[in-house]
């Protein structure tokens, strides 16, 4: 079975995105790995999919399979790609859309210069809501003393919908994201494993960003935790309400106004090409 499919990337955050209201898209966790794979699929970080909405308030559904085949909650450069996916296509032909998610709606807008507004909710810091098994814990805060491999680490530990740990280095560059990221990945304290980001505090206004995503290992961006890092650094009194992100595939800029507040993240969104695949070529079976 052909699909037809674009390829998106949001600051080099890669996407393979799907039109499931016109077209039957169904896809395995095998089929999900295959299509993410940079040398025998398309090749992505993440798979997008359009479908109608669930729910009377909202314009679409949105789903995200991370290139491990797990689905996940929540991507702020997907929400972006999937904004000016949906206009292209003439799904729409509105300039802010309604779109719920696993992690809850949000609310993409297309500004005249071409780049993407994402209302991505409001940041959340207990436990419960994360979700974070924090127990007995030494903690100030957001900021928990994190075992790492027989290291302690202090990470702050919130949800843009999905699950963030952001640590603060001196220098990005020097930052273990390899070598540490993965561990915070899968750190038993976090059920729903987390992204690891690893902020560099220039000033106020501006940091630098690495993050190891879950599912996918290190992007180029990572739009939710640009948005942590920010929300994670306000709540520790270094950065101001507004933030440029510099992070390996270019700039975004974030604005948190404070607790309560909705945090909004400002990108490019870039369609690649079109193309179509046969799932039959791949490993694994279509659902039923």
């Amino acid at each position: 079975m052909f699909l037809a499919f674009t390829k998106m990337h949001g600051l080099g955050n890669d996407f393979v995105v799907f039109d499931g209201i016109n077209q039957a898209v169904s896809l395995v966790p095998e089929q999900a790995r295959a299509l993410a794979n940079r040398h025998t699929g398309i090749g992505c970080d993440q798979i997008l999919i359009v479908e109608r909405a669930t729910r009377p308030d909202a314009d679409f559904r949105y789903r995200i399979l991370n290139a491990d085949g797990g689905e996940v909650e929540q991507c702020g450069n997907g929400a972006r790609c999937f904004a000016r996916f949906v206009r292209d296509q003439g799904l729409t032909d509105k300039n802010e859309i309604a779109v719920e998610t696993l992690g809850g709606m949000i609310y993409p807008r297309l500004e005249p210069d071409g780049q993407v507004t994402v209302n991505m909710g409001v940041p959340r810091w207990q436990p419960p809501d994360i979700p974070f098994i924090a127990g007995s814990l030494p903690h100030s805060g957001i900021v928990y003393d994190l075992d790492i491999g027989g290291a302690v680490v202090p990470v702050s530990v919130l949800s843009m919908g999905n699950p963030h740990a952001v640590r603060l280095v001196d220098d990005v560059d020097r930052a273990p994201v390899l070598s540490e990221g993965p561990m915070i990945e899968s750190h038993p304290r976090f059920p729903r494993r987390a992204n690891a980001g690893y902020m560099q505090v220039l000033d106020r206004r501006r940091i630098r960003l690495r993050v190891y995503e879950r599912g996918a290992g290190e992007t180029l961006a990572c739009g939710t935790g640009a948005c942590a890092a920010v929300v994670a650094g306000r709540l520790r009194g270094l950065l101001d309400a507004a933030v440029e992100v510099s992070t390996h595939g270019g700039m975004l800029r974030i604005v948190w106004d404070g607790e309560g507040e909705p945090v909004w993240l400002t990108g490019s969104a870039t369609r690649v090409f079109d193309g179509r695949i046969d799932l039959q070529a791949l490993p694994g079976k279509e659902e039923k």
